[in-house]
């Protein structure tokens, strides 16, 4: 995994799009610039080509885990170096097959890793430690998808189940779901804890509540998706907002409210759809496409305006995640590299109110490190 030293392929000049904004009691129109180039290119030699993995993640620490074939690596992005965490070879049972299907960071400034693999397998890696801290085995089959909520870590498998760990006690397996017969590709909890979203290779959406009990039924199933469901997005200021996008065939974004099982909006993106991501700063969101486009579209919500589409990758666009000051997206490719785009950026009087915010979250929120709990 290598750093490219270059802004990207063009230069930084004419790369402004215009966009919408702010709302007020008095409507008033103003402007941000939206580089149409990545600021960063990191090359990710071997980055599988599979639509059904999450193998990105970043972390609250400012750490992008990326996963190459049999290997995890870490990049830190305030500093700029990158070190390998793990591989798969390490072990004695590894085959020329193995590799990895999925990562992703426990909240709250957390240095805990989750990682499945094609073993069926989820790993949690302390990383400030450089070692596995716990191996769960539950599935059957090839773990491609992970959520956490708070100490409970929720992974989906090809199997179409999905499965509830509490990382705190010896019998990890706490609670099933039971829906899906094709592939579970997307998972998410929401902001609050309290609902779970599901997208996997049968089309359908599955909307959960926080019952661990083996009985669990969805509070909603959503059908009207006509391609594999990878990208489930939680809207972060309203907690009973999902988006969802479809596949290939379907190419569609949706906008539901899960409280009432109603669908806001439907947008026609015209191409597949790998994943969604809602800026928490602006009334924005941004989807990953695969065939035939290759791009990202930043959307206005909830118009669903496109904003404005940014390209680059010569392969299509297989995941997203979001920096930590919400800020940057980076974008991983069947082209095997890694794209940063700076689509998100704050003036300043944004930033003053967003360190108000931050600042009384942090007077309000107690953390209890789950590193020690985890056994």
């Amino acid at each position: 995994m290598q750093i490219h030293n270059k802004q990207a392929e063009n230069e930084f000049t004419e790369s402004i799009k215009s966009l919408y904004t702010s709302t007020n009691s008095v409507k008033k129109i103003t402007h941000r610039a939206i580089p149409s180039v990545p600021e960063r290119i990191l090359d990710a030699p071997e980055f599988k080509d599979d639509y059904y993995l999450n193998l990105i993640d970043w972390s609250s620490n400012n750490y992008l885990a990326v996963a190459l074939n049999k290997e995890l690596y870490l990049w830190n992005a305030s500093g700029g170096d990158i070190s390998q965490l793990m591989s798969m070879d390490d072990g004695t049972t590894s085959t020329a097959n193995d590799y990895i299907t999925s990562t992703a960071w426990i909240q709250n400034k957390g240095h805990v890793l989750a990682v499945g693999n094609s073993k069926n397998i989820v790993e949690l890696w302390d990383v400030n430690r450089q070692v596995c801290i716990r191996s769960m085995k539950s599935h059957n089959t090839r773990v491609g998808c992970l959520s956490w909520n708070q100490h409970i870590l929720t992974s989906g498998s090809r199997s179409g189940l999905i499965h509830h760990h509490d990382v705190r006690v010896r019998q990890h397996h706490v609670g099933t779901l039971k829906l899906h017969d094709q592939e579970v590709c997307g998972l998410k909890w929401n902001n609050d804890g309290r609902h779970l979203a599901s997208g996997a290779n049968d089309n359908l959406v599955g909307v959960w509540d926080a019952n661990m009990s083996q009985e669990s039924q969805p509070l909603h199933v959503f059908r009207e998706h006509t391609a594999a469901v990878k990208a489930v997005a939680w809207c972060p200021w309203q907690s009973n907002i999902l988006a969802t996008g479809g596949g290939t065939a379907d190419g569609k974004i949706r906008i539901w409210n899960v409280y009432n099982g109603n669908v806001l909006q439907t947008q026609d993106a015209k191409s597949q759809i790998s994943c969604l991501l809602w800026s928490k700063d602006h009334k924005e969101l941004i989807s990953s496409h695969g065939f035939q486009l290759n791009q990202l579209t930043i959307w206005r919500y909830p118009e669903m305006v496109k904003v404005c589409d940014l390209a680059g990758h010569t392969n299509r666009v297989l995941m997203m995640a979001m920096s930590p000051d919400n800020e940057m997206v980076v974008s991983a490719g069947a082209d095997e590299t890694l794209r940063l785009w700076k689509c998100f950026g704050l003036n300043e009087k944004q930033k003053k109110v967003r360190e108000t915010l931050n600042l009384a979250d942090k007077k309000s929120a107690s953390y209890t490190s789950l590193s020690r709990c985890i056994r």
